[in-house]
């Protein structure tokens, strides 16, 4: 990342820069605010994920179907393991979601779990209009941590499972807009530093999901499913306290910077509505072309903690270590594992491409992405075809994950980071949020595409993904020269 960034940090000029250079920043080329954010939202992702990992095996193995609380390997004969059943005409809401679902427990839990991480990423649009509006981001982290670690919590009382995930959904619609806005908020405009930023800050988010599969699904599988969702409530009060202590080297946000200017200058009449410019319209028009694609790559990625950790639960021999069996959720640690470890070898790369004067464009990069993903699931359609019905090896859900989290890191974080460059200033954590919502349509659709998994053949259903992630591929290909011109040099 060291190649991308200038031997000396951009000077601050008329307050560009909000927050003043320091010896950190000098020796580390980024501000100490970028190691503030990484932690809270490492530690936000740690609940997220943690809590994730788990959700459609509670659903479709205890809390919906009268069904054991059995992992990978664990029986009566083969403890330890939490044998409760559970009880799910108790469940506030459940007799009415249960007449518009599917039937079958494993489908009704696809459904579930493809309409709540959605939901998950369509409440961000409305929370970034309010941080741009009124609240502001600082506030909004605030609130949102606040619900989430509150919607951990309460997964511990099985009736109100559902009330959980509002509060939960609602929670990262505050939080998780605003605070990757606030990365961006740290340098100023033209830094050659902020792709690099927004890659260490990703970093962050995966490293994370790496750790709380190993905390909350070792928990869930040795002590009971409640002692795994109370880890993962910890996680997040971590992540606000992490915030709340770092406050002094985070950048003003947009309500406290016109709270300072309205000091600066005495009461003034009320700002008038700036009109969108034309071409600003074209900016965001690009964008949600952008967005569109955006969710077919969703779609197929989120069947990760949907169909694939079916497989991995039901058509994977997982080792033991020293006679104890390793649970089937460990799975989900495998994604952030990759990304930590290539990331930053990515980002070299690409500066290495960069100084040949060979590096993809943003939108080429996230085509490529596509593309990986897409090809990805040919590994799965190999596997289905040489294991049946039975059991086999890690390699094939392994390896698969290992292809499209490359994928991954072609397309998320680049288009984080595409979105503060190219948004309007003033419009910036909305269109973080609608880049986010984007990603509510994916994974609803994602839960959708789940149900096929037990309908079809699953060399059938891994084509199918395999397709749409070529689809998705060609059309950001397609799209590439004309939004070049629309974004221009971004």
């Amino acid at each position: 990342m060291s190649d991308k960034s200038p031997a000396e940090p951009p000077k601050s000029t008329d307050g560009d820069r909000p927050v003043p250079i320091t010896g950190f920043e000098r020796r580390f080329k980024h501000p100490v605010g970028l190691v503030i954010l990484f932690f809270a939202e490492m530690w936000e992702r740690f609940s997220y994920y943690g809590m994730r990992g788990l959700l459609k095996l509670y659903m479709v193995n205890y809390l919906f179907t009268h069904a054991r609380e059995v992992y990978q390997g664990c029986s009566q004969a083969n403890p330890p393991c939490n044998l409760a059943e559970g009880e799910p005409q108790l469940v506030l809401g459940w007799k009415f979601l249960q007449t518009l679902l599917p039937s079958s427990p494993a489908e009704q839990a696809s459904v579930l779990y493809g309409l709540y991480t959605g939901l998950v990423y369509l409440t961000p649009f409305f929370g970034g209009i309010l941080a741009d509006k009124f609240l502001g981001q600082r506030k909004s982290v605030y609130i949102g941590g606040i619900l989430m670690a509150i919607g951990h919590f309460v997964m511990a009382i099985e009736s109100s499972f559902f009330l959980a995930l509002i509060l939960l959904i609602l929670g990262n619609g505050f939080f998780k807009p605003n605070i990757s806005t606030q990365v961006g908020n740290l340098y100023r405009e033209g830094d050659p530093r902020r792709d690099g930023a927004f890659t260490i800050f990703y970093m962050g988010i995966n490293l994370g999901a790496f750790l709380c599969s190993f905390v909350c699904g070792t928990l869930a599988a040795v002590f009971g499913w409640h002692y795994g969702f109370g880890a993962a409530g910890v996680g997040m009060v971590l992540g606000l306290l992490v915030y709340l202590a770092g406050q002094k080297h985070l950048a003003p946000d947009n309500v406290m910077k016109k709270k300072a200017l309205a000091k600066t200058e005495g009461a003034a009449a009320p700002e008038a509505p700036q009109k969108i410019t034309s071409e600003e319209w074209k900016r965001i028009g690009a964008l949600i072309a952008l967005f569109g694609l955006n969710i077919i790559f969703w779609a197929v990625y989120e069947q990760q903690g949907n169909s694939m950790q079916t497989w991995a639960d039901e058509q994977t021999v997982w080792p033991k270590i020293f006679g104890w069996q390793i649970p089937s959720t460990w799975f989900q640690s495998f994604n952030p594992f990759i990304i930590f470890i290539f990331g930053i070898p990515l980002d070299m790369f690409w500066a290495w491409q960069a100084k040949r004067g060979k590096e993809p464009t943003s939108v080429s990069k996230m085509a490529i992405g596509c593309a990986l993903l897409g090809l990805s699931f040919i590994v799965m359609v190999v596997g289905s075809r040489m294991i049946g019905e039975g059991k086999g090896s890690l390699f094939w859900p392994l390896a698969c994950t290992f292809m499209l989290t490359i994928g991954e890191l072609y397309l998320s974080p680049i288009g984080l980071s595409l979105v503060t460059k190219v948004a309007p200033r003033r419009l910036v954590s909305m269109m973080m949020g609608l880049w986010l919502g984007s990603s509510f349509l994916g994974n609803f659709v994602a839960g959708l595409i789940g149900v096929l998994y037990t309908r079809w053949s699953h060399e059938s259903f891994f084509l199918l993904l395999t397709a749409l992630g070529l689809v998705a591929a060609a059309g950001m290909w397609a799209f590439n020269k004309p939004l070049k011109k629309i974004i221009g040099n971004v």
